[in-house]
């Protein structure tokens, strides 16, 4: 049983975790609201998945968000379930109930969303779009073109089976927002596209492949990479060089998280207490 005046745990879950900036704007909120709460990094193999969500409420764990690879392995973990889990089937934060159960949201779309319009300036009505990826991130990211009025969508992954399938649902769900999936890259006619998001994790490392040819960027494209370390991938450092405005998922992460943190403690988030904190972490790159 955990003790009165343990602080509560939250954490990020993921396989790896070692590159989350998630700790510190987290605990920068707790500490600023004098919260007796700490966040972790918990990093699990797909061999410890099961137990590790099957025990959280004895660990002391109150919440946690999720990451790649596990944002949809979990969903069938979850006692219950917001809508935008139930439409994407994927889950990026976890409420832990003290009986065990897990009740699941996904707060990444909103960051997105929220992210772009409020401090981008960038209003998805009416415009012609293109994501690469059409795993978690993609799907939050995609239910909220359609519901904020996108003209058109083209989704493109390597796993055509799963792009195939989740244009086939957002047609059902947004017929207004046309929705196809191209074959290749090159089909994704990103030349007369006005958003380009990556939500796949190419980017991530150094020696990952650029998945964009320059020649398709150009200045009147607003191109947004949802990975944020490091703070410029390849495809951002290609759509500057074009004159297209760029932008990581810095922001994304930033309004996630404050989503996240006013679903575990009912209280409001301290945005830029956590903005200063996810900033200083950038200075460490």
């Amino acid at each position: 049983m955990e003790k009165s005046d343990s602080p509560k745990v939250y954490g990020v879950l993921g396989f790896p975790v070692k590159h989350s900036f998630s700790p510190a704007m987290h605990n920068a909120a707790f500490h600023k609201l004098s919260l007796p709460a700490e966040y972790r990094k918990f990093e699990k193999g797909p061999e410890e998945l099961t137990e590790f969500l099957r025990t959280l409420a004895n660990q002391n764990i109150f919440g946690i968000n999720v990451t790649i690879p596990y944002k949809e392995k979990v969903v069938p973990f979850l006692e219950w379930s917001a809508p935008e889990v139930r439409f994407t089937g994927a889950c990026n934060t976890i409420i832990v109930k003290r009986d065990g159960g897990l009740e699941g949201w996904n707060t990444d779309g909103i960051g997105f969303n929220r992210h772009l319009k409020s401090e981008l300036g960038f209003d998805i009505k009416g415009k012609k779009t293109v994501v690469l990826g059409a795993g978690g991130a993609s799907k939050a990211i995609c239910d909220q073109l359609g519901r904020f009025g996108a003209r058109s969508l083209v989704l493109y992954d390597v796993d055509s089976a799963k792009a195939n399938a989740l244009a086939d649902k957002l047609n059902a769900e947004f017929p207004d927002m046309r929705t196809r999936q191209a074959a290749s890259v090159e089909r994704l006619d990103i030349k007369n596209a006005d958003l380009l998001v990556n939500a796949t994790p190419v980017g991530m490392k150094p020696e990952n492949p650029c998945i964009v040819e320059q020649t398709e960027l150009h200045s009147r494209l607003f191109v947004y990479d949802v990975i944020y370390n490091p703070a410029e991938t390849e495809l951002l450092k290609r759509s500057r060089s074009s004159g297209a405005r760029i932008s990581n998922g810095l922001g994304m992460l930033l309004y996630q998280g404050a989503r996240s943190f006013e679903l575990w403690t009912q209280m409001p988030a301290p945005v830029e207490v956590m903005k200063a904190a996810l900033e200083e972490e950038i200075k460490k790159l």
